[in-house]
């Protein structure tokens, strides 16, 4: 076929499945940017340049662990054998060793006699009967002498400066666990289909689905200490072993550069885990084992997509939510608002507090005087102050009751049920402190999936327009996700924890006051999580924006953005670590970043 009509078709394919998923607004610009990546131009995207790799191989790395690389063996075809043993043997660093346990069958004796043909000493084989995948891959862990070990799948490649970095990265960090970003692949790693750039550790996100996998390394004794690999979990053997580590004391060490290339074919989970459908029952497992073990009480099940989980949090107790509602006329909003929370909330305990604020029409006051009739538990304050959100929220917490205070813009309508609780259950658990939910524009398009620190120069929300059902970016639009901020159009948050960070910062009186009250509770200790499963509309204008002829909001505006980098500091700000530094910060869709200067590192 000739290849600018191969091109066409691919990249054709490619926009169908995304306008279906995600909506054509969204598969426009990513179908170019998935155009650019397949150009032959962008050859070695994600590969640093031979001056960098020749540069790793003059150095002196004697002092680096020595990295075990197992790899379980199983009727691997000749081609796919040869290029997992050529990006070994071309690693710029030496301090590897590759520990082969080959439970292939007799009619593929090759596999055997392809690795004798290497003649390396650094390679060392056994056979075995074929016992399933984590028992292969024990086998394998077995022959190493390396005090780390690396997990590799036989029919995929590493980088060529997989070893070094990660043995750079031990040296410099004493890390136990670290992990790195991926790319998939079809032919060779120079032609990556696309890679995923991963956040430093989410826990969130790890309960949601196996977002670690390659290249994982961690030391061998603590391999051995939790067992290895459980042939009961085969199918998702690594994701529970990852569980393990992090349960046995291991805090996972994140390194953004793309030291692993997953092949994709049939066979493989690369493309999808309908190649192997017993891969979510075992991942099931995992997440029982692994709450049962840490003595947290929930449920998990299958996720909003296929491959993704879900933990029902068991609630223990009942606490009380005050709902904090800042108003000022607009009575079809308000209205709109409580009937939806009042009809569609299936946890009850809660109070709203609608905090008025300079009202001028007749009718809204008249309105006021229906609500303890006809919402029982709301009830009005009013706050006299000019409009500060910081200031009125503040003020509505010093008369709130709850343990938890639930910030809500009065312009918001509850979608389901299951929304309160879910976010009550979210913020009750150990080390967390807020959570925030999903807001859809009516046009089903998302305006708020979580907020990322840094995009367009200081934050912007995950996901902005992307079609409501989508995944997401590697399923990060339909799992929980840990975040460093949430909008405060719906944002609960602990009573005590409020009031531990001094409440809400009146000098943020319009924009970034949530970004600055979350990045305060996150270097407090705490963290923030966004949930998929707490589900509202927010009527706020897709078009809104600040109005740059006016040259007062503008001023204010300016001030609360400079003073947002004050307090937190540029770089901060701008390193989200939920966020890799190979996405751009000009969009928020996770378009990859046109600068990818972290993988072309002139120090290795």
């Amino acid at each position: 076929m000739n290849l600018r009509v191969k091109r066409a078709k691919e990249l054709a394919g490619y926009a169908l499945t995304l306008t279906r998923q995600e909506g054509p607004a969204v598969m426009l610009r990513r179908a170019a940017g998935f155009a650019a990546r397949r150009m032959p131009g962008k050859r070695g995207r994600y590969l640093p340049s031979r001056q960098a790799l020749e540069a790793q191989r003059g150095q002196d790395t004697s002092r680096f662990p020595l990295i075990s690389v197992c790899t379980p063996l199983y009727n691997t075809p000749k081609a796919y054998l040869e290029a997992f043993l050529d990006s070994l043997q071309a690693q710029t660093c030496p301090r590897w060793q590759l520990c082969l346990a080959d439970a292939s069958d007799e009619a593929h004796a090759y596999v055997g006699q392809l690795v004798a043909a290497r003649g390396d000493e650094r390679i060392r084989y056994t056979k075995i009967e074929n016992k399933g995948i984590a028992a292969n891959t024990n086998a394998a862990a077995a022959l190493a002498g390396g005090e780390y070990l690396a997990l590799a799948d036989h029919d995929d490649l590493l980088a060529p400066h997989a070893v070094y970095a990660m043995g750079r990265a031990i040296r410099e960090s004493g890390a136990d666990f670290l992990y790195s970003d991926e790319a998939l692949f079809e032919t060779t790693m120079d032609r990556a289909r696309v890679a995923h750039f991963k956040p430093d550790f989410a826990p969130e996100y790890l309960l949601g689905c196996n977002y670690i996998c390659h290249l994982a390394v961690f030391r061998r004794s603590l391999f051995e200490q939790v067992g290895g690999e459980r042939g009961e979990c085969d199918g998702a053997q690594d994701y529970d072993l990852f569980w393990r580590l992090i349960d046995a004391g291991a805090k996972p060490y994140h390194l953004p550069q793309v030291l692993y290339y997953w092949r994709v074919h049939a066979g493989s989970t690369s493309g999808g885990d309908g190649a192997k459908p017993y891969v979510q029952a075992a991942g099931l497992k995992t997440l029982a084992d692994h709450l049962a073990r840490t003595g947290q009480k929930g449920t998990p099940e299958p996720g909003l997509c296929p491959g993704t989980y879900r933990v029902r949090w068991q609630l223990e107790e009942n606490p009380l939510v005050s709902i904090l509602i800042p108003s000022k006329d607009h009575i079809e909003d308000l209205k709109k608002c409580l009937d939806s929370v009042y009809q569609k909330t299936e946890y009850r305990h809660f109070e709203v507090l609608v905090l008025e604020n300079n009202s001028t029409d007749p009718a809204t006051f008249a309105f006021y005087g229906t609500l303890p009739r006809s919402y029982p538990g709301c009830r009005v304050e009013k706050f006299t102050g000019a409009f500060n959100f910081s200031a009125i929220n503040n003020f509505g917490r010093a008369r709130a009751k709850g343990e938890y205070l639930l910030m809500l813009n009065n312009d918001v309508e509850v979608i389901d049920g299951e929304w309160l609780g879910e976010l009550v259950a979210q913020a009750s658990r150990p080390g967390v402190a807020i959570a925030g939910a999903m807001l859809y524009y009516p046009d089903d398009t998302v305006q708020h999936g979580g907020v990322i620190t840094g995009l367009g120069g200081y934050a912007g929300h995950s996901h902005k327009y992307h079609r409501r059902g989508a995944s997401g970016y590697m399923f990060r639009l339909c799992t929980v996700q840990d975040f460093s901020a949430v909008t405060a159009a719906c944002l609960l948050v602990r009573t005590s924890v409020f009031d531990q960070v001094g409440g809400m910062d009146e000098a943020f009186t319009v924009a970034f006051n949530d970004v600055d009250f979350c990045l305060r509770v996150r270097d407090a200790g705490w963290r923030v999580v966004w949930t998929p499963y707490a589900r509202l509309y927010h009527y706020e204008s897709k078009s809104r924006g600040l109005d740059e002829k006016d040259p007062v909001k503008k001023a204010r505006f300016d001030g609360e953005r400079a003073r947002l980098y004050r307090i937190h500091g540029r770089e901060n700000i701008l390193r989200d670590p939920y966020y890799n530094p190979s996405l751009t910060l000009d969009r928020e869709d996770f378009s990859e970043s046109a600068d990818l200067r972290n993988l072309k590192d002139p120090e290795i």
